[in-house]
């Protein structure tokens, strides 16, 4: 379910969560009564500085897991990450979330964010918080009785381009592009990913990356001329290409 992120528009309502409150994208208004422009929604959680997982961060104990190193580094564990109390109001709260102004809701309503970085990889605690805001009344769905059709995306007719490169599937899509190029793994990653793109020259035009404990990042191709441009992505030392190309 990836919805095209526009920084310059209100979020759309993407989901409910378990409590009825409504889930939106990462973009909404600055202040909570609907003023201040469009700015990123932002998570208030921080990565703590431990080198062992023994405690949350309020000191309650947890299981212990394994050590800060390269192979779980901060940000594996949701143990890794502390909430910092907001000074501003597109700052979320404890829940990802916060009662404001919304396009479908112009009276108000407590509504949780799905939080990205600037490099709009996802952010933690990504959508709901740790806990809810409000009550669970709602279940997993185990079984329907009503007729269904089974649905079976086609790759081709999604303009998803997946690739193999060592341990992981990497879709690219869409393919042709408009706005931008999303390029997601099939598995969270434990180093960076550098995601890079060239003409067809050779020459360099822009890149992001795909941090550790994240699966997607975007690269905007909004100011771009149409064309063919190649997109390298560099996993663990091994560089694998592909062509994209960007629509009028």
């Amino acid at each position: 379910g990836l919805y095209t992120i526009n920084a310059s528009q209100h979020s759309p309502l993407i989901g409910y969560a378990y409590d009825g409150f409504p889930i939106y994208g990462a973009y909404g208004y600055m202040n909570t009564d609907g003023t201040g422009g469009i700015v990123r929604m932002k998570s208030s959680y921080s990565l703590r500085n431990i080198t062992v997982r023994t405690t949350y961060a309020d000191g309650t104990d947890v299981i212990d897991g394994p050590p800060v190193n390269s192979t779980y580094p901060l940000g594996h564990y949701k143990e890794d990450y502390e909430f910092i109390t907001p000074t501003s109001p597109d700052y979320l709260d404890a829940h990802n979330g916060r009662f404001c102004v919304t396009p479908e809701y112009p009276n108000g309503t407590y509504a949780y964010f799905c939080t990205v970085d600037a490099n709009w990889n996802s952010a933690y605690p990504y959508a709901v918080g740790p806990t809810f805001y409000g009550n669970k009344v709602a279940a997993k769905v185990t079984s329907i009785t009503e007729t269904v059709t089974t649905y079976t995306p086609s790759s081709s007719s999604a303009g998803i381009n997946p690739i193999e490169s060592g341990n992981f599937i990497i879709n690219i899509f869409p393919n042709p592009a408009n706005d931008f190029v999303a390029i997601q793994l099939d598995n969270i990653n434990k180093n960076n990913v550098e995601v890079a793109l060239y003409d067809l020259s050779g020459k360099f035009i822009q890149k992001t990356m795909i941090y550790p404990g994240s699966t997607t990042s975007y690269i905007d191709t909004r100011t771009l001329y149409a064309g063919e441009y190649i997109l390298k992505i560099n996993i663990d030392g091994k560089e694998t290409s592909r062509k994209v190309q960007i629509a009028d």
